[in-house]
Order: C-alpha cells, then structure tokens, then sequence
C-alpha cells in the first residue's frame, strides 16, 4: 500500500501539472477562446478538483461530498463536449448560431448546479446514517434508492446522450461524399472518444462487476478509475487535436525565440 500510495501521488502531480499547463495554454491564446475550448477548461478543472478531492483528501463525508461533485461534473462536461461535436458535424450551418460563448456558459452553470443539488442531496442522507462497524444500522432505504438513481442520471443519461450524438454523427460522416471531408470531421471526434472510453469504460466495468470483486480490489480498481482519466485527458486533447497542438507548438516557439521580450 505504501508503494500505492506513492504512485498515487506522483499521478496526482501529473495531474495537477498537465491540466494546469492545458488550462494555461486555453487562457493565453485568443484563438481557443471558443465554446469548445470553454468546456475543455471546465474539465480540466474538474479533473484537477475531483483529483485534490480524492487522493490527498482525509474527512471522510467531506470526502464523498467532494469527490460525487466533481465526478459528475466531468461525466456532464463530457456530454457537453459531445453536444458540441453534435451540432458541429451534424449541423454546421447552425454552429456558430447554437453554440456561443453564452449558451455554453449556461449549460456548463446549469450542469454545476445539478452536480452539486446531486452531491448535497447524497451527503445529507449519509449523515443521517448510524454505522455499527462497517454497515448502516437505522433506516438506509433512502439512500439505497438514492445510491441506485444517481448512477442512472450521472452515468445512465450521459451515456445514452452521447452514443445517441455519435449515432447520428456516424450517419452525417456516411453522407459525406468526399473522404478528406470525413476525415476532417473524424479527427475532430478522436480526442473526444478516446476520453469517453477512459472514463465510461472502466467505471461501468468496475460497477457492474462490483459484487464478484473483493473488498481491497475494488478499491484500487476504483481508485485508479477515478484518478487516471484526469491525469490522461489533457495529454490525449494535447497530441490528439490539431489545432491545440499548433497553439502549443506556437507558444513554445515564442518563448523560445523571444524569452525576455515584454
């Protein structure tokens, strides 16, 4: 556990360290001030809260509290990438009509609020709790009802939204004559998919497997699926998008050529 432990940090530090310098690159160009970019910054700061919340976190409702906010707000801002990759291909003429600065701000304040009405609702049921050992011994039929509903509206819907934005994404790509075309709106979706896979995918395994794993398993198991797409999704959106590759490659030209220059 100890070695455990300290991979866990050196993974926290990653984390901190590439979601900041993501965030830092959105900031500094005026080029990705753009409601796509806005909800790649949103995540990254989810990554970066959920991360603080879990690994160098103690209290242990506090814990909970945090950790259910922020993992909710990345499993929503990954659906709101997907609206936007939506409406992007599907609707294109549209964009720049649907998608704007206020719209995405909206829908990103809207899904905060939902997170954290979610995540106080849970903590107020945990603490009406009394535990003997390890298991509730009042009343928990709330919070089983709560802990089976909330997995349905954080994970169930975000689901189903984006395979439904990716169905018809897929049926836009098949009408797309001209292959370089397809091939231009298939990577501008890579980077997306990738991160959906790395969070939906284990966290899915991990609850639908949950009864056959044994008690320390599950925890590491659930640990590093909490812990290591936050750590993974600024390195995947810096080599697997194009144009923030061209913004980072241009920043770094500049602080190199000009490294003192005001």
């Amino acid at each position: 556990m100890r070695y455990y432990y300290i991979f866990l940090f050196f993974v926290y530090i990653i984390t901190v360290l590439g979601n900041s310098c993501l965030m830092f690159v959105i900031i500094t160009d005026r080029n990705l001030h753009t409601p796509k970019y806005i909800a790649v910054f949103n995540l990254s700061l989810t990554d970066i809260c959920e991360s603080t919340a879990l690994i160098p976190y103690g209290l242990c409702l506090c814990n909970m509290f945090s950790v259910f906010l922020f993992f909710a707000m990345q499993s929503l801002t990954l659906t709101i990438l997907s609206f936007d990759r939506l409406v992007a291909i599907c609707l294109p003429l549209r964009y720049h009509m649907i998608v704007t600065h206020r719209s995405i701000l909206v829908i990103i304040g809207a899904s905060w609020k939902l997170a954290l009405l979610l995540a106080i609702i849970g903590a107020i049921f945990m603490s009406r709790l009394s535990f003997c050992k390890r298991s509730a011994c009042n009343n928990n039929f709330p919070s089983t009802v709560i802990a089976n509903l909330f997995p349905a509206i954080i994970i169930g819907f975000p689901v189903f939204f984006i395979i439904f934005s990716y169905t018809c994404i897929a049926a836009t790509l098949f009408r797309i004559t001209t292959p370089q075309d397809r091939q231009r709106a298939t990577k501008t979706c890579t980077a997306h998919l990738i991160l959906v896979a790395i969070f939906y995918v284990p966290i899915t395994c991990t609850y639908t497997f949950w009864s056959f794993i044994n008690t320390n398993t599950r925890i590491i198991n659930l640990s590093l699926t909490s812990v290591l797409p936050p750590m993974l999704n600024p390195i995947i959106y810096t080599f697997m998008t194009e144009e923030f590759m061209v913004t980072v490659k241009r920043l770094l030209k500049r602080r190199l050529i000009f490294p003192s220059r005001k």
